[in-house]
Formats: structure tokens, C-alpha cells, sequence
């Protein structure tokens, strides 16, 4: 499997963290460690772009669990774009589906 990639970028919204790689047992620990040094303010939101994620383990859904909690201890906000169709289907057994909002692309998570 190919190593996991993070790129980090400002919107109007808040930062979006571009998720490229597998989110998994492996490397789930760099997300989280990375969530500890954005700085999220008041009426932010967080988007989590997982258009170039290719696996998601339980480890990768327990990260960004964290980063939502993260964002709403900080009173921001979350947003997942992009989720691939299998990682979707597991947000919905699991209820997260009602947890994330969801959005088809970072554009349309990072609009006001």
C-alpha cells in the first residue's frame, strides 16, 4: 500500500486537510497527530477531503471521530468530502452517516 499523504490548505470555512493514501491501523496515528497542531477558531469548519483515500479501517473511522471532536471541543465544525463509495456504505451501518456531514467535493463543504 502506498503511504498515507495529508496536504493542508485554508478556505473561507476553515482548514480542509486533503487525505490521499490508505487511513488505516498504520497510519491513522499521522491524522490525529496532525490535528493537534491545526488551530481550529469559533464557527470554523474542518473539511476532511477523503477523495484520494483508498482504504479505511476502523482505525481510520476512530480518527476522525477524534478530528470531530477536535473541531466541536474547539466550537468548529466538520464536514467529510469525497467519501468514496465503500467507506460511505461503512458510515451508514455504523450510523456515522447522521454523525458527518457529508458533501460530494471540498468545494461544496467549503462554501459559507
Amino acid at each position: 500500500m502506498n503511504p498515507l499523504k495529508i496536504t493542508t490548505r485554508e478556505a473561507t470555512t476553515g482548514p480542509v486537510l486533503e487525505i490521499a493514501g490508505p487511513l488505516d491501523y498504520a497510519h491513522a496515528a499521522e491524522l490525529r497527530a496532525l490535528l493537534t497542531t491545526l488551530t481550529l477558531r469559533v464557527g470554523q469548519r474542518l473539511v476532511v477531503d477523503l477523495a484520494g483515500m483508498d482504504f479505511c479501517d476502523s482505525s481510520g473511522i476512530t480518527a476522525l471521530l477524534a478530528a470531530r471532536n477536535q473541531a466541536h471541543a474547539a466550537g468548529a465544525d466538520i464536514a467529510l468530502a469525497a467519501v468514496p463509495d465503500n467507506t460511505l456504505r461503512i458510515l451508514h451501518i455504523a450510523g456515522l452517516d447522521q454523525v458527518f456531514p457529508l458533501h460530494p467535493d471540498s468545494e461544496s463543504a467549503t462554501r459559507p
